[in-house]
């Protein structure tokens, strides 16, 4: 057999991928100045290379949608690429610009220095043990860890491969690109080192054992439907030709693999501990920009591969996202951290988009247009991603002698202190409780809508009601800041440099538009149109 005949050259739409490949291509380049660059210079090249890199990755994802297809043309919008391996359609793009706006804003958290003293938040020598004399030698020349840059890029690239994964092998994959940076990321706190190396390797152990669950939904699945690809999986779904047990069973592993990224119980309890001890800029970006992939991904699996056994799998998503809201909505109620507060907000967040996730019908929008769950779902993790980036970056700047204070009881009185960070603090909370005129409402009701007109209108009245049980602790924090006396020299609000004041300012800009004018971002959800095969 001649093999050379045999072996065909893989095609490779390397216009299609140009978003993916910039940021790949700039943490390559971070990796080469982390080797090369004197350490003085380090800091300024990694910050400028990270913002050319998303933003450039911003503009190439904008000239991929505009090529897709034409104006006004909304079927078939989409081409597969890679030799079947990745979908470039519709609501991957508007995933792609999500995860792309908010990681832009991410990149000026992370490069934030005047908050500790001319340093970032991140450790300055990650080897060195805490509270040695190693860690101190570190923290007196004033030593950064600026790897973090090239690791962030590696992971918002592992993001972009995410929901564009149209096979399971390239879907494990990307899971594993955007974990491996996050294990690392959350462990190199300059405060609270020990805490930090704790939420870093719980989370590294638990993402494991979920991964584990994970490839053997794969084998499952292969072994149920004889091929890796998406389309070739709904083929055989369709098909029904027995192996019900194997089909379900590969289902119900593939989803703890996925539901543990978004933070769905029981998935979730690596979530408040990973989001307190991680540096904040650090739980910012995951929150935010993991929850917009890993729901992306989510979408396009049961969607895609496996769309025609929704009967089988909505009952499951069903119950889990009940089990999500109450646990995210009843624990955060308990809390005394207000990182851990925000943890379990975001639990609960998880819950409510897991209920538009089973609409499987079209719901009406403001300006009258006709949106699908999906596009629903996409709008609000818009929604959610920039109150979410918002609300961290305001916790960082609310601090005490040993950094950010993040227990309830130092932001006693924080209204007086600081009303302008009080108010907008406040403000954020109001539109995670989904308060009308603020962009959590439009989202919810957008959910909500879709669920209902799915016919799962019981799962949207538990949600209903445990929206009015969230209030209550996002409305304890507000009382405490407002009308209650400061404990002790009550709490020290610092002045951020320019980069957090526009993280802060632009996470209040896009809740406040998207609450009061979401008709532009829900016109381009509902321009993506549908995944393709």
């Amino acid at each position: 057999m001649n093999l050379a005949a045999a072996f065909s050259k893989p095609s490779i739409e390397y216009g299609l991928l140009s978003p993916m490949l910039i940021i790949f291509g700039v943490a390559l380049v971070g990796v080469v100045v982390e080797a090369f660059v004197a350490r003085r210079s380090r800091y300024l090249v990694q910050t400028v290379l990270a913002l050319v890199g998303v933003v450039g990755a911003l503009v190439a994802t904008v000239i991929v949608a505009s090529g897709l297809a034409p104006k006004g043309d909304t079927s078939g919008r989409g081409r597969i690429a890679v030799e079947g391996a990745v979908a470039v359609d519709g609501p991957t793009v508007f995933i792609w610009g999500t995860i792309l706006v908010l990681s832009t804003i991410s990149v000026l958290l992370f490069a934030e220095r005047h908050l500790e003293g001319g340093v970032t938040a991140f450790a300055g020598q990650a080897a060195a043990l805490p509270g040695t004399a190693a860690e101190r030698e570190a923290s007196t020349k004033g030593l950064e860890h600026t790897e973090v840059f090239p690791l962030m890029m590696f992971s918002i690239g592992g993001m972009l491969l995410f929901p564009a994964a149209n096979d399971l092998i390239t879907l494990f994959v990307a899971l594993e690109i955007l974990s491996l940076p996050l294990y690392l990321l959350c462990g190199l706190a300059r405060r609270r080192r020990l805490l930090s190396q704790e939420a870093a390797l719980k989370y590294f152990m638990l993402g494991a054992f979920s991964s584990g669950f994970f490839l053997y939904g794969i084998a499952l699945t292969y072994g149920y439907a004889g091929s890796m690809n998406f389309s070739d999986i709904a083929e055989a779904v369709s098909g029904r030709i027995g192996g019900e047990a194997l089909l379900l069973a590969g289902i119900g592993l593939l989803s703890v693999g996925l539901l543990f990224k978004v933070g769905a119980a029981p998935f979730h309890s690596w979530t408040p501990d990973v989001y307190q001890g991680a540096p904040t800029a650090v739980t910012a970006f995951m929150a935010a920009c993991t929850k917009v992939a890993a729901f992306g991904a989510l979408l396009r699996l049961f969607y895609v591969a496996f769309g025609a056994a929704r009967w089988d799998w909505s009952l499951m998503i069903g119950i889990i996202a009940v089990l999500t809201m109450l646990v995210g909505c009843v624990l955060a109620i308990t809390q005394s951290d207000i990182k851990r507060m925000l943890a379990y907000s975001s639990i609960a967040h998880a819950g409510f988009l897991l209920t538009g996730f089973v609409g499987l019908h079209t719901v009406a929008s403001f300006d009258g247009n006709q949106i699908s769950s999906i596009q629903a779902v996409l709008f609000y993790l818009v929604t959610y991603g920039f109150m979410t980036i918002g609300a961290f970056a305001v916790v960082t700047v609310v601090r005490d002698a040993g950094g950010e204070a993040t227990h309830l009881s130092r932001w006693a009185g924080l209204g007086k202190e600081s009303p302008v960070v009080a108010g907008v603090f406040a403000f954020f909370l109001l539109a995670m409780a989904g308060i009308p005129l603020t962009s959590g409402f439009t989202g919810k009701w957008a959910v909500f809508a879709s669920a209902v007109s799915g016919g799962a209108w019981p799962l949207v009245v538990v949600a209903v009601i445990l929206s009015a049980v969230a209030a209550f602790f996002y409305a304890r924090v507000i009382v405490l800041m407002f009308f209650s006396d400061p404990v002790g020299e009550g709490p020290v609000v610092m002045v951020p440099s320019i980069l957090t004041t526009i993280v802060i300012a632009v996470g209040f800009a896009a809740t406040v538009i998207l609450g009061v004018f979401p008709g532009p971002v829900l016109d381009l959800a509902a321009t993506a149109g549908q995944f393709i095969r």
